[in-house]
């Protein structure tokens, strides 16, 4: 008898435990949102462009939500490193992914990737539009895109273009660009700006599409000479530089941009809670202003929006891959 009391107090005990776990539980989850500090994982090295906007817009959010919004570098990998934590993480609300186009453009160019795109994460907004330019040396007889079109189907093969890795998203929009003038300009690599840049100014390559933030001031030092922008319109930091479309090609557009996006599962009300304080920090005046001196504009979509783009992307990143026949990586 003495043994099943005992039995029946541990069971009893047991249960009493299992109870108060689960009101504890209940009660974290009731817990207004956000209850905890948020990580922004940024997929590359501190100091680009992805980085430098996640600390702006989380110095907004930290003010708005209450809670310490922390930027997390994780680079590898081509950002796949950064995007596969965010994927596998807790559909919570406190792992957001900032990633730039090369979230739409992995699945064309990656034999795998260790996450599905489409499935594993839902887009919240896109923060921002960013305009490429497509700039030419000054001594290039080609002083408009139209020129520049005319000098390389009369030369076909022999104009040449800087890109700084395959499949990434400038090395697309001059697949694109190619393809919708109908001329060949063969590809030269290199590691990066800081070389591409100064091969440009010296003549070793005729032209290439650059981020437009980073080249600005070679193009008003008269260094590089810039034919048009690649945005449906013109940049604020290049107002007397046509696009693409109104030079040449009626219609062609391809700008990048940046985004966030969350954990597959995560609560709608979770979703347009990020999305409404990302347009609020977006509009704040401090924010614009160093927004437009990045050579970004401000978007703030809503997450319908923004997967109604994504899908569309990946699907056209997956067409130029192909019609381009770059190998995949």
């Amino acid at each position: 008898m003495q043994r099943w009391r005992r039995a029946t107090a541990t069971l009893i005990g047991a249960l009493a435990r299992l109870v108060l776990l689960a009101i504890a539980i209940s009660a974290a989850n009731a817990q207004p949102y956000p209850g905890k500090p948020i990580r922004i994982i940024v997929p590359f090295a501190a100091g680009g462009a992805v980085d430098a906007l996640a600390r702006i817009i989380s110095a907004r959010l930290q003010e708005t939500l209450g809670q310490p919004v922390i930027v997390e570098n994780r680079a590898g990998a081509g950002g796949m490193t950064g995007a596969d934590l965010v994927a596998k993480a807790p559909p919570d609300g406190y792992t957001i992914l900032q990633n730039t186009n090369g979230q739409a453009i992995s699945p064309a160019i990656y034999r795998t990737l260790p996450f599905d795109t489409l499935r594993d994460f839902i887009p919240v907004t896109q923060l921002v539009a960013t305009s490429t330019v497509l700039v030419a040396n000054p001594k290039l007889p080609a002083k408009s895109v139209q020129e520049l079109i005319a000098l390389a189907k009369a030369q076909p093969g022999k104009l040449n273009y800087g890109m700084t890795g395959v499949g990434n998203s400038l090395h697309l929009t001059m697949e694109m660009f190619k393809r919708a003038a109908g001329i060949d300009i063969q590809a030269v690599p290199y590691r990066g700006d800081a070389l591409l840049n100064p091969a440009l100014i010296a003549g070793e390559i005729d032209v290439a599409i650059v981020p437009i933030g980073t080249i600005v001031p070679l193009i008003e030092g008269g260094q590089l000479r810039a034919l048009a922008v690649n945005s449906a319109k013109r940049s604020a930091v290049l107002p007397d530089v046509p696009t693409v479309s109104e030079a040449a090609i009626p219609g062609f557009e391809s700008a990048g941009g940046q985004g966030y996006f969350v954990p597959a599962g995560t609560p709608r009300e979770i979703v347009a809670r990020l999305q409404r304080e990302a347009v609020a920090a977006l509009a704040h005046p401090d924010t614009q202003a160093r927004l437009k001196a990045m050579g970004n504009d401000p978007v703030a979509s809503t997450p319908d929006e923004f997967d109604g783009k994504f899908r569309a992307d990946v699907a056209k990143f997956q067409q130029v891959v192909r019609e381009a026949g770059i190998p995949l990586q």
